[in-house]
């Protein structure tokens, strides 16, 4: 079943950056005005390993943390944990062979944390995104679009899908990825209003 969304807008009004355990962490707060109420907008934890880390550079790493936390609390989920995982095509087809039972690479898998035996037992776990930036580089090329558009929109489709949402049918296509280039939307102007 699909979760709830918002159709209203927000506004950035503060944004923060601090550290925390070596990671940056940037927080904004968020006016929904559709709600009348201020949320705490987080940046999403990038680990980016293996090959990846020759297509991934730190600024990119940082940016599309900040956008997939804004796309999160767009998605009504701000209080949410979530991480994204940038790899190579070796990491993600040994996780596709062993969660999906396709022995190839794909270009991004979701891991909820709330479906399934115990997902109730930590509603604030939303889960984990795992993107192959070696495929998005090479999606990015075929479809004239830059690695960064990629990668938040295959984050974002990850997202969707840890939201509850699926694609295996027209209809539920439509309204995924409606869902999704509306949160994709979102994220980036409340980015650039910074």
């Amino acid at each position: 079943m699909p979760a709830k969304r918002s159709t209203g807008r927000s506004s950035t009004t503060k944004t923060k950056t601090t550290k925390v355990g070596g990671t940056e962490q940037i927080q904004a707060r968020i006016q929904d005005r559709s709600r009348g109420r201020v949320a705490r907008v987080r940046a999403v934890p990038v680990d980016v390993r293996g090959r990846a880390k020759k297509l991934v550079k730190a600024a990119l790493a940082r940016r599309l943390g900040r956008l997939v936390g804004r796309a999160l609390a767009a998605a009504g989920e701000a209080e949410a944990e979530m991480t994204l995982s940038l790899v190579d095509d070796d990491e993600i087809r040994a996780l596709n062979r062993d969660w999906r039972e396709t022995d190839q690479p794909t270009d991004v898998l979701s891991f909820s944390m709330r479906e399934g035996e115990g997902g109730e037992l930590h509603p604030e776990l939303l889960g984990d995104v795992v993107i192959s930036v070696e495929t998005a580089a090479r999606q990015a090329e075929d479809a004239g679009k830059t690695l960064e558009a990629e990668l938040l929109h295959l984050a974002v489709h990850g997202l969707a899908h840890l939201c509850g949402y699926d694609h295996a049918t027209e209809a539920e296509e439509k309204v995924m990825f409606g869902w999704e280039a509306e949160l994709r939307e979102r994220a980036l102007a409340a980015e650039d209003a910074t």
